[in-house]
């Protein structure tokens, strides 16, 4: 189980070196508050006096620490006592010719070997203020830093900056969130294990250490908790209560260490002399526990949580690290190779661009739209939902009211009065109707339009992905699919206003649908008249009188005649009589009978309607006005007679009846028009349209120009996967027997 913790270790540089911390291992962070003695704590574990120190915010960025433990034999390898390639186990390279026991080794100077921990310790300082300045300020870009020695035990810590509470120097006025987001960022990571360091001179229910592990782990599963020096209470207390667990119980355990003070750092006290002084003093104060505290002990322990904490992540890890391989190959075939020939390659991505195209009007594409409707689908939905719908939705009688066809019918009659309904009202009406089918027929194509432009970013974003990686190419091929789109609407509008000039240009009245309507509408005609003349009560007149009228007399003379009749015989006119006079009038037939019968000439302002009131006293009072419609303007809302009722009503019912007829054939002819004007004229062309606009030589290089990023981010891409190919390989290396 010592081989886990080496092997996290080649993992971290293996991934260090694509500078991505897309895994989350297994490691040790430690937390404190400022001045709390967690660089102490680090150089007790490594032995040796390593790390900046001083008063204030001493680490101001955060200190990936790896301890290496190196076995005599393979320290004699390193020396080169031996001809033996040593292949460092612990480190995954060769190391030979350094003569030092114990040396150290940063990320960022790649292979520089440190064997003074001065050095180290003036490096640590340097790139420190190389990336937070020389004011105070901090940094989250780490520091790696291995150790090799063998006095150490295999750990991997992390020494983060101390929570403070005011700024100083030049630190931002939020320095304290900024600070306690970069802690929480590195233990939040649940395959982390959290030190929490608090000084025994300070209370312990005020850690601010420990509040902060508590956020990032409620449940105490991965703290342990650390009390420094010890031999700085004050006198007449001690730390017994809190090293039992009796004032805040800690599950992984509390720890009690002596740190060196700044006196003994500033007189360079070796470390070993501390450890020494450490275990007298607990032996000497706490002689119960001196076996439990101390900085051996807590390399001990710290060593043995990371393992057992490494061998429950490993099989989360190992998955992990598969799936991200797999994905990141993805990615990477989707950036596709770099291009060598660009002749075959632009033809190539022409030839698949028009096949998607095609296919996703056709509605077999590789990537189907699950969301919503696309392509011939939506193309289908327009034809025979929305176009269809709309058609539907246009009344054969809109716009029109029984004034509107009452006049036509005059104005087509001319100065003569009609005995029939004019045909050509009929026709003036009905292609008045059918001109309101026009402009849904024009929304019709330019749905299909928008939604043939809507094809082209489907296929460029979903099916074919060569196309992002040439932006000049895919503007190209927009270009030249939303150009031919753009020729061919002309094409197809002027198709569809001949298909309604069609039907405006001849009204087929022999139209069999229509015929068959005319015949069902006479026959209703016809058994409405029987029912009316069936329901009419008898005449009023004598019948000797109304027997001297000849049968064969036309309306207007039998309407006479019953007036005069009744005139002479002085008794008033029936209500039937007086309908049909009123009616007669009112269509102009028999009005000018009143203005024989006037006594004088009328004023002109007065009008014909003066003269009624001295005809009704000399005849009869009961008899109404006469109006004439040549001088008075029809009103809207006065009753129409009989016979313009049933005029109306057939004008009614032949307009939509042909309407009907028209409806049905635009409906069906203007889907067809715009399948064969529009969509299958693009499918058919659109591929040569493309290589006669784009295939030239001259074009090749500008429209092959990857994206500036696409190069960078493809081999980003290759280096991640071959990280993670290694990592798979690094922890495949590890032997069932290792987790037991």
């Amino acid at each position: 189980m010592e081989a886990l913790i080496p092997v996290i270790n080649k993992l971290q540089e293996v991934f260090n070196t694509v500078g991505a911390d897309i895994i989350q291992l297994p490691q040790i962070v430690v937390v404190g508050t400022q001045s709390s003695g967690k660089s102490s704590v680090l150089e007790s574990l490594v032995g040796r006096d390593l790390l900046p120190r001083g008063t204030g915010i001493v680490t101001r960025r955060p200190l990936v620490l790896q301890l290496v433990n190196i076995s005599p034999e393979e320290l004699r390898k390193a020396s080169g006592d031996d001809d033996e390639t040593a292949a460092w186990k612990n480190y995954g390279q060769p190391y030979k010719g350094i003569d030092a026991e114990e040396w150290g080794k940063f990320l960022h100077t790649k292979n520089k070997i440190y064997t003074e921990f001065s050095e180290i310790r003036q490096e640590i300082e340097n790139e420190t203020e190389r990336v937070s300045g020389a004011n105070k300020g901090i940094s989250d870009e780490p520091i790696h830093l291995r150790i090799f020695s063998p006095h150490v035990v295999n750990l991997t810590l992390v020494d983060l900056p101390g929570v403070t509470k005011v700024p100083v120097g030049d630190q931002p006025r939020d320095i304290e969130l900024q600070i306690k987001d970069l802690i929480l960022r590195y233990i939040g990571n649940p395959n982390s294990i959290i030190l929490s360091v608090t000084a025994a001179n300070t209370d312990m229910a005020t850690s601010e250490s420990l509040k902060i592990a508590r956020e990032a782990d409620p449940e105490g599963r991965r703290t342990l908790a650390v009390i420094t020096k010890l031999d700085l209470m004050d006198a007449g207390t001690d730390a017994m209560d809190v090293l039992m667990g009796r004032v805040i119980p800690v599950k992984l355990g509390i720890i009690g260490i002596v740190n060196r003070s700044q006196l003994d750092i500033n007189n360079k006290k070796p470390v070993a002399d501390a450890l020494k002084d450490e275990y007298a003093f607990l032996q000497k104060k706490y002689p119960s526990l001196a076996n439990r505290n101390g900085t051996k002990y807590l390399a001990k322990t710290l060593n043995r949580l990371l393992m057992h904490h490494i061998r429950d992540c490993l099989p989360e890890l190992k998955t992990r690290i598969n799936v991200l391989a797999a994905q990141y190959q993805s990615l990477l075939n989707s950036y596709g190779e770099p291009v060598e020939d660009k002749s075959a390659t632009l033809l190539q991505l022409i030839t698949k661009f028009a096949a998607e195209y095609c296919q996703t009007i056709e509605g077999t594409a590789k990537y189907i739209e699950t969301s919503e409707l696309c392509g011939g689908a939506r193309i289908c939905y327009i034809f025979h939902e929305t176009f269809g719908r709309t058609l539907e939705s246009v009344d054969a009688l809109g716009g029109l009211n029984t004034i509107d066809i009452l006049t036509a019918i005059r104005n087509a009659t001319g100065p003569r009065p009609a005995l029939f309904v004019p045909e050509i009202s009929f026709e003036l009406l009905v292609k008045r109707q059918i001109k309101r089918l026009e402009e849904p027929s024009l929304r019709c194509v330019e749905l299909v339009h928008e939604e043939m432009q809507r094809i082209i970013q489907h296929c460029s974003t979903y099916s074919t992905q060569e196309l992002l990686r040439f932006p000049k190419l895919h503007d190209a091929i927009v270009e030249v699919v939303t150009s031919l789109l753009r020729r061919r609407l002309p094409v197809t509008n002027d198709m569809v206003h001949n298909l309604v000039a069609i039907e405006l240009a001849y009204i087929n009245t022999k139209h069999p649908d229509f015929a068959d309507a005319c015949g069902v509408l006479n026959s209703n005609i016809e058994e409405q008249r029987r029912n009316r003349l069936a329901r009419e009560p008898p005449s009023a007149l004598p019948r000797e009188k109304s027997s001297k009228v000849p049968s064969a007399m036309s309306a207007p003379a039998q309407e006479s005649a019953a007036v005069a009749s009744a005139e002479l015989e002085g008794k008033p006119l029936t209500k039937e009589v007086q309908i049909q006079n009123g009616n007669q009038d009112a269509a102009s037939s028999g009005g000018w009978r009143g203005m024989l019968k006037t006594s004088s000439a009328p004023k002109p302002d007065d009008g014909f309607a003066e003269e009624k009131p001295k005809q009704l006293a000399a005849g009869s009072p009961h008899r109404g006005p006469s109006v004439n419609f040549l001088d008075v303007r029809v009103p809207v809302s006065r009753k129409l007679s009989a016979r313009e009722q049933r005029d109306c009503e057939v004008i009614e019912r032949l307009i939509k009846s042909y309407f009907l007829i028209v409806r049905k054939n635009i409906q069906d002819s203007v889907p067809k028009a715009v399948m064969n004007f529009l969509v299958n004229y693009v499918k058919d062309n659109l591929q040569s349209e493309l290589v006669g606009q784009l295939y030239k030589s001259m074009l090749l290089d500008d429209l092959l120009t990857e994206s500036e990023d696409m190069a960078q981010r493809r081999k980003e891409a290759a280096d991640m996967l071959k990280a993670l190919q290694r990592a798979s390989q690094v922890i495949a290396e590890i032997r069932e027997t290792h987790l037991w």
